[in-house]
């Protein structure tokens, strides 16, 4: 049974108001409909048999097209008078503030108001097992991986992913079968529900990918973050299962306190899953061997490259033999997963160059993302250009980690940090420095004043055989795609 919650300030722990929720088909306004969570969201109640509304700011591709698609046409702008008549319920995105007139106004009509992870919950995790991949890396990819494998087994899981899995071709789906699987994030869930999204998310499994200090924007210390993590672990039923990457000290501290059976996996002797050796590559993908809790030893073929790919693959593969699927349709649906859109994606392979654009943008993801470049490329000039996108991505702290990275690359190009003025000049990433130690080491840069002038040189510096990566938390200001476009266009 479904539940109204009570519009409330800024507590983290709402309880449920005693007013059940009909069965009979809701009126549902989104406000933010058109972000990355929200518009899938709406599409998924819409589905359900809801009458779904919202409102946004402009809105563009993928989202737009998504919604359009859904028959969905939101509201332009934000307003008192979308909400007569009164929705049954209107859910919060989490980038719309207290003073937003819509939320005012639900405020005001004392509407049930719900954030967007708690309306996933409520509506479609009640009487489903979530499988929640949460982690400050690799859960794009990982729960991409884990929604392709259960359906190509027949299972026809539900799902809710930050990105699009390019053999699923949606981001999301109801499905019929039993498993639910969610991306579950550390961002605040919405302005009156502070705490973090995969709070709600009710893991029976959890896959635990890594913990690193990210999102200093929202969590002011590692401790800070780590908390967050210790309450996602403490979720965990006993009958439930955690699978958690072993070769990181501090998902293995936070493994500790579980209540479930835990499986470690990774590349580290010591981890009930694990890899066997380096894996191999070639310009299919790569292949390595992996030892499973059963101790059998079984090779593996993706069309993916990385390290980090491989280990990916392991958490998949300890979940996926716990749920009962078998070893070869859990081997064979892996070689048949070709990845997510924006990470490592190929936009063009024209005379001789290739574009690749990534969403990384913390110093751990560059480096991962070089380096399968480099396993993908051998021998290959490759050009590197990034933007500090996030709060995070631009933040001093991270200058040792950049440089580290950044090391991998043959040139190095760097977009100006998005967020600067909202940067405090000791907190703000010196680009500069990042550049003269990487110079001095024997990685050329180049500090664009803008995107334009980025792309010029780019395009004047690029020669047949080289790979240009381009890497950003956001769109680039359409940089990767107008790179794609201009080598496709060379004669």
């Amino acid at each position: 049974m479904l539940y109204c919650a009570r519009p409330s300030g800024s507590n983290t722990s709402r309880a449920p108001s005693a007013t059940p929720l009909t069965p009979r088909p809701l009126r549902i306004h989104l406000v933010a409909i058109g972000g990355t969570g929200m518009a899938p969201l709406a599409c998924l109640l819409q589905a359900q048999g809801h009458f779904v509304t919202g409102s946004d700011g402009p809105l563009y591709p993928p989202m737009s097209q998504l919604l359009e698609a859904a028959g969905i046409r939101p509201w332009e702008g934000y307003a008192a008078a979308h909400l007569d008549p009164a929705p049954d319920i209107v859910v919060v995105g989490n980038a719309v503030r207290r003073d937003n007139p819509e939320a005012v106004e639900a405020e005001r009509l004392g509407l049930a108001r719900l954030s967007m992870p708690e309306a996933l919950a409520r509506f479609f995790l009640a009487d489903r097992r979530p499988l929640v991949v949460a982690g400050t890396h690799g859960k794009t990819t990982t729960s991409a991986m884990a929604a392709s494998v259960w359906s190509e087994c027949g299972r026809d899981p539900g799902f809710l992913i930050g990105g699009v899995p390019l053999d699923l071709g949606t981001s999301f789906r109801l499905g019929s079968g039993p498993r639910f699987v969610i991306e579950g994030d550390e961002y605040n869930a919405a302005y009156f529900d502070r705490g973090a999204k995969f709070l709600h998310y009710r893991p029976e499994t959890l896959i635990l990918t890594s913990v690193e200090y990210d999102h200093a924007d929202l969590y002011p210390s590692p401790a800070a973050l780590l908390e967050a993590y210790a309450r996602l672990i403490a979720l965990v039923p006993e009958s439930g299962l955690i699978v958690a990457c072993g070769d990181s000290a501090e998902v293995r501290a936070l493994a500790a306190a579980a209540r479930s059976p835990v499986v470690f996996y990774g590349e580290q002797e010591s981890n009930a899953v694990r890899l066997l050796g380096e894996p191999a590559a070639d310009s299919a993908g790569i292949r390595f061997r992996l030892r499973d809790e059963s101790g059998e030893e079984v090779e593996v073929a993706m069309p993916l490259w990385g390290v980090h790919n491989a280990v990916n693959a392991l958490s998949v593969w300890a979940a996926a033999r716990r749920d009962g699927l078998a070893t070869g349709e859990v081997a064979t649906a892996l070689a048949r997963f070709r990845g997510v859109k924006r990470r490592q994606e190929l936009l063009a392979d024209h005379h001789g160059i290739v574009v690749i654009d990534d969403f990384a943008h913390h110093p751990t993801a560059v480096e991962k993302t070089l380096a399968s470049m480099r396993m993908r490329f051998p021998g290959r000039r490759l050009l590197a250009c990034f933007e500090p996108r996030s709060l995070t991505a631009g933040r001093a702290f991270l200058l040792a980690g950049y440089a580290r990275a950044f090391a991998l690359a043959d040139r190095a190009y760097f977009a100006p940090i998005f967020h600067r003025d909202r940067l405090a000049p000791e907190d703000r990433l010196d680009l500069a420095a990042l550049a003269a130690g990487l110079s001095g080491a024997g990685t050329p840069c180049v500090l664009a004043e803008d995107l334009e002038s980025l792309q010029v040189r780019i395009l004047a510096e690029a020669l047949p055989g080289d790979v240009v990566l381009t890497m950003s938390s956001g769109s680039f200001g359409g940089l990767p795609r107008r790179l794609a476009d201009a080598v496709s266009a060379f004669g």
